[in-house]
């Protein structure tokens, strides 16, 4: 078995695969980027086909990213409708995480509404239910990679793993992929060539299964053909295609890509994802799974450089948890990793338990090349990359390298906590956030300065301001000492109550020289309670909802000076961070119509939270559960249009509803420790919002 630091390096090299097979077959995967148009248009792809800002949500990367958490909310090997009721929770109703494309023709579309119609798991995927057409398309392989990363060395069981969380939606064939990709995955830790992976993932096929079929065709063609990856193709349209199934995007023709990349990559990362994206069909799909199966085999290699250097380790989510959409890759593989260190029963440290739920961020820099999504601004003479050099405990660091800097020049040296629309041009998986930092929250990191040419050098901590952009500098410009590191930390200021996009350090010379040299970044941390204050009219409209929340159904505008639900079955939305423990959640709020008026609190999801405040004329404090429980309730008579000031408080067991500031309703619970905070219409309705916070202790 290898050990727990290879294993690591895997699971984030094979996460780094995916999102750079996704990002590279994403721009020509319509239908319409055939095998010949893509080829007489780009011929031999040998680097992205488009640039992007930020590379937006896409649904082959929010699956690894969501449905493992059933490992998490349920237990290690959670059940079919455990990963179902996972799927209910994380994600938004028509919007982000799948593609919508209807019921009946799209496979997740179907099994989502067959799910909220009460249809149990696997059922909700079956043929029986939905017809072998919609529970045959490519989603059963998609969605499943994280489930071959949690099991390392153990194909087995990543295959019987991956077929119950794709039978939430898949059947049949939909399912033998799933088994397929997971095998061969997991096999990639320990596998000595792709010939051994690809003969794991064919024996956890079954045999005489349409999957197997077509895996064997491409396997005898590569062993008799071992050098024309076109003529291969040629012989999956020909015997294969797309015109031979029904549906939208039928599995069995996908595998053969799949399949076909995976042998002509010759094990190696750029080449494979290369050919997935070149056969066409679904291309970021293929190659996605393939670069996750590579991606592991291979482990991280310098040729993967241009491809890797734009993702700068960061993958864009469209759950409804909106901290959490914003995945720092080697952080989400240290949570597959100590995930997969507790289903072998392996022993996990109280570091690794912490950081499953940590309110903040630790970034280490640990990983080789990893960056955790640091950027550089203001000027062309800052350029980051990763180093080896070490600091107190930490295997490496983001260096800087700042080339020629004339006085008075300047730039930025940041991480982004917050995205909104602007910072994307496709957003084709719409996603939403709520900033992963707040006021009040201590920021603490460490420079090392090995100037080349030129000396006084200075800097000093900034936040940037979202809607207005306004740059805060924190403290007093330092020139930093020459001797060891030196230790930053600061407070994150309050300042006008808007949501923090930048977090980081601003560098400036004024010396007479121009400045050549590196600064060495590590231990960037941010931690303890933090204050959100939102205003309606510092606010705006976008994400289908409002600036800084998440939500599910229901219409969410700005009225002037105020916030707006109107419902017509139930409507939430929430912001603060999903692993947010004790608070006080307060709102101005006028109920107008309807009697279902609630502040919720440590909620996981959709499904999933506290709720308090008016119900059918009473007060009361509701657990939900994928239904509602009743914990405290007690006569009130609620004024349609008056304002009320509502206070919901969770400190530890103990949840506290205030009217008024009058303590009105208590009682203890245990279910919930962590989550975000939000407003629900719990029936048709509508209420009005002109302030509301979040304080943390």
């Amino acid at each position: 078995m290898s050990s727990k630091n290879d294993i690591l390096q895997r699971i984030y090299a094979g996460f780094l695969g995916k999102t750079i097979g996704v990002r590279l077959g994403a721009p020509v995967e319509p239908l319409i980027w055939t095998y010949e148009r893509i080829r007489d248009t780009y011929g031999e792809i040998t680097g992205y086909l488009r640039d992007f800002k930020n590379f937006a949500a896409d649904d082959d990367t929010n699956g690894p990213v969501y449905f493992i958490r059933a490992m998490r909310d349920y237990n290690l090997e959670p059940s079919a409708q455990d990963v179902a009721n996972t799927w209910l929770n994380y994600a938004a109703d028509g919007h982000g995480m799948y593609w919508w494309g209807g019921y009946g023709i799209s496979t997740e579309h179907t099994a989502y509404q067959n799910l909220q119609a009460g249809i149990k798991a696997p059922r909700s995927g079956s043929i029986a239910q939905n017809g072998a057409t919609i529970a045959e398309q490519i989603g059963g392989q998609i969605f499943i990679d994280s489930w071959g990363w949690v099991n390392p060395g153990n194909p087995k069981r990543a295959a019987e793993m991956a077929a119950t969380a794709a039978s939430v939606s898949h059947d049949g064939d939909g399912i033998n992929g799933a088994r397929f990709v997971a095998a061969m995955i997991a096999n990639a830790f320990t596998a000595h060539d792709v010939a051994e992976i690809y003969e794991t993932g064919l024996s956890a096929l079954p045999p005489k299964s349409g999957y197997a079929k077509v895996t064997k065709a491409v396997q005898d063609f590569h062993r008799n053909h071992p050098d024309d990856w076109r003529a291969c193709m040629d012989m999956l349209t020909a015997q294969f295609g797309y015109d031979r199934y029904p549906g939208i995007c039928h599995m069995i023709p996908n595998a053969g890509v799949l399949a076909l990349a995976v042998l002509y990559g010759e094990g190696e990362l750029t080449r494979t994802v290369e050919i997935a994206t070149m056969c066409g069909w679904d291309t970021d799909c293929n190659a996605g799974n393939a670069g996750a199966i590579i991606g592991t085999f291979q482990c991280v290699q310098p040729s993967w450089d241009h491809y890797r250097k734009p993702i700068n380790d960061v993958v864009i989510a469209s759950g409804v948890t909106g901290t959490l959409n914003i995945v720092d890759i080697p952080t989400f593989a240290r949570e597959l990793h100590t995930l997969g260190l507790k289903l072998a029963k392996q022993p996990v440290s109280l570091e690794q338990v912490t950081d499953l739920t940590r309110r903040g961020l630790k970034f280490d820099f640990d990983l080789p090349g990893s960056t955790h999504g640091f950027k550089t601004g203001g000027c062309n003479k800052l350029t980051s990359a990763w180093s080896d050099q070490q600091s107190k405990g930490a295997k490496g660091a983001l260096k800087i390298l700042i080339d020629r800097l004339a006085h008075g020049e300047n730039g930025r040296v940041f991480y982004k906590p917050f995205y909104r629309p602007d910072d994307f041009d496709d957003e084709r998986y719409r996603p939403m956030f709520s900033p992963q930092i707040s006021s009040g929250q201590t920021v603490s990191f460490d420079l090392y300065y090995e100037p080349f040419q030129g000396e006084n050098l200075r800097v000093v901590p900034y936040v940037r301001r979202a809607m207005s952009g306004e740059i805060e500098q924190i403290g007093c410009w330092q020139e930093p000492t020459r001797e060891g590191w030196n230790t930053y930390e600061f407070t994150v200021p309050k300042a006008g109550d808007e949501a923090i996009c930048e977090v980081g350090f601003l560098v400036e010379y004024f010396g007479r020289l121009k400045f050549t040299g590196q600064l060495h970044m590590a231990n960037f941390d941010v931690s303890g309670p933090g204050e959100t204050h939102i205003h309606p009219n510092q606010e705006t409209k976008e994400w289908g909802a409002i600036s800084r929340f998440t939500w599910n159904r229901g219409a969410w505008n700005i009225e002037g000076n105020t916030i707006s639900g109107l419902a017509a079955t139930d409507a939430d939305m929430w912001t603060g961070h999903a692993y947010a423990t004790d608070y006080t959640v307060r709102a101005e709020l006028t109920p107008m119509a309807g009697t279902s008026h609630l502040l919720t609190a440590r909620a996981r999801g959709t499904s999933q939270f506290y709720g308090a405040g008016f119900e059918r004329g009473k007060l009361v404090i509701i657990s939900f559960d994928f239904g509602a429980k009743v914990i405290a309730e007690t006569s009130f008579e609620m004024e349609l249009g008056r304002r009320y000031d509502l206070a919901f408080d969770v400190s530890g067991d103990d949840l506290t509803l205030y009217v008024d500031g009058k303590k009105s309703l208590n009682t203890t619970d245990q279910k919930y420790q962590y989550g975000m905070a939000g407003l629900r219409l719990a029936s048709a309705g509508r209420l009005l919002v002109t302030s509301f916070a979040i304080e943390e202790k």
